[in-house]
């Protein structure tokens, strides 16, 4: 049977008619609901196409031209093509494009750059930090000795002058920005700054901005970090997957950290999908694409504003935003509840200085369906009216069903 055949659901459907059809009601569930969970998106069919192709089959441990198995020549190429453009795309000396997830890029740099019982500076999880960034449930709470920054009060960003006092206060080993519910632009130079004043290694965690970096919307952490580490989901668009970005000079240490430290065989069909994800990321229509992301945060933040929600830090630079839905009287575990029901469909997140759950939304799906503005405000209306009981679930749903049947994200 050739190759092409064997990709199709047809052929899924006759052999394992269970399993298929369990895909084709997630992708019916996609198709059909708003996708606005800030770290989601939908990748093209070139990169579905290179995650299900033959490079599945292939055990490739090691490096290019360094592995453990034979057969490697044709996953070689595809591995350097995607450290190519990883590199080109982000002006980095050297890419690693093996891990697995943004989870293990952060594993592998710490491993690179840190000894257990190391001092680490980063956000404190009330107030954005990732499960990475110091959670006691995760292997960097129980391995490392985290400090918390946070943000203001008054404004919801980054206390800087904090990052600094706490910085020549507890000496970290290494500094570590990044957040997964932080909607603004990080200064990485001032972050660049407090870790030269104390000796620390610089460890951003972009992956959720890293794809707007790539169409030029946000700013680049390349030139300023030790190391970066990333996702190539989210709005890069590509497969789920991570990466890490750094100097020549610690090359061979994160490459050793990835693998053969926290990792065993590299995912050579994923490692494919990336270069695709890359070199799509590398063309002047994603480079719109970045900006109409932003463009389109931006007015769904300030339309669910104008309904009655409040939106941390007043707005966003990027492609999400975190909106609070106490002032419609539902706390956000309830709101996601309803909002769910309707065919809405988004994450809660922890608001800073309290114990309250927020909303943290995303537009990088809606904007990849095609879109734009006037959508935006539509789903902020219903969106509002489905908290304040304006507008009944079922009303709700089927709008939603009208307005993801304009814009399919897989037409055809």
């Amino acid at each position: 049977m050739p190759v092409a055949q064997t990709l199709e659901v047809d052929v899924l459907r006759r052999q394992d008619p269970e399993l298929a059809e369990i895909l084709l009601g997630e992708l019916d569930r996609q198709s059909t609901t708003l996708q606005l969970i800030a770290a989601e998106n939908f990748t093209s069919p070139a990169v579905l196409a290179a995650l299900g192709s033959p490079l599945a089959n292939k055990y490739a441990e090691g490096y290019p031209g360094a592995r453990h198995h034979g057969g490697c020549e044709i996953v070689d190429v595809a591995e350097r093509v995607a450290i190519d453009r990883a590199r080109s795309l982000f002006g980095a000396d050297h890419a690693n494009v093996q891990s697995h997830s943004g989870s293990s890029a952060v594993l592998a740099a710490y491993a690179a750059l840190l000894r257990p019982g190391d001092t680490v500076l980063a956000m404190g999880l009330p107030f954005g930090g990732h499960l990475t960034h110091g959670s006691p449930a995760n292997f960097s709470g129980r391995w490392f000795d985290f400090v918390g920054y946070g943000v203001e009060a008054d404004t919801g960003l980054i206390d800087y002058e904090q990052v600094r006092t706490l910085a020549r206060t507890h000496r970290p080993k290494a500094v570590v920005c990044g957040s997964i519910s932080y909607p603004r632009h990080i200064d990485y130079a001032a972050f660049r700054e407090i870790a030269d004043e104390v000796g620390a290694y610089l460890i951003a965690d972009a992956a959720h901005p890293i794809g707007l970096v790539a169409g030029g919307a946000a700013p680049n952490p390349v030139p300023y970090a030790d190391v970066v580490c990333a996702t190539t989901h989210k709005v890069l668009r590509g497969p789920r997957g991570g990466m890490i970005l750094c100097g020549a000079e610690l090359a061979e240490r994160v490459d050793r950290a990835v693998f053969p430290f926290t990792q065993g065989g590299a995912q050579m069909h994923t490692i494919a999908a990336k270069a695709v994800a890359f070199g799509e990321a590398a063309t002047p229509a994603f480079t719109a694409y970045a900006h109409q992301v932003v463009a389109h945060a931006r007015t769904l933040a300030a339309a669910l504003e104008a309904e009655g929600l409040a939106i941390t830090t007043g707005g966003t630079d990027t492609h999400m935003l975190i909106a609070d839905p106490a002032p419609l009287g539902v706390d956000g575990r309830t709101a996601r509840g309803r909002l769910a029901a309707a065919g809405m469909v988004l994450d809660t997140c922890a608001l800073p200085h309290g114990d309250a759950r927020g909303l943290r939304l995303g537009t990088a799906a809606l904007t990849t369906q095609g879109m734009g503005e006037a959508e935006m405000e539509r789903i902020a209306v219903l969106f509002a009216g489905v908290l304040r009981d304006d507008i009944d679930g079922r009303q709700a749903r089927e709008e939603v069903r009208e307005l993801t049947g304009r814009f399919p994200p897989y037409p055809g």
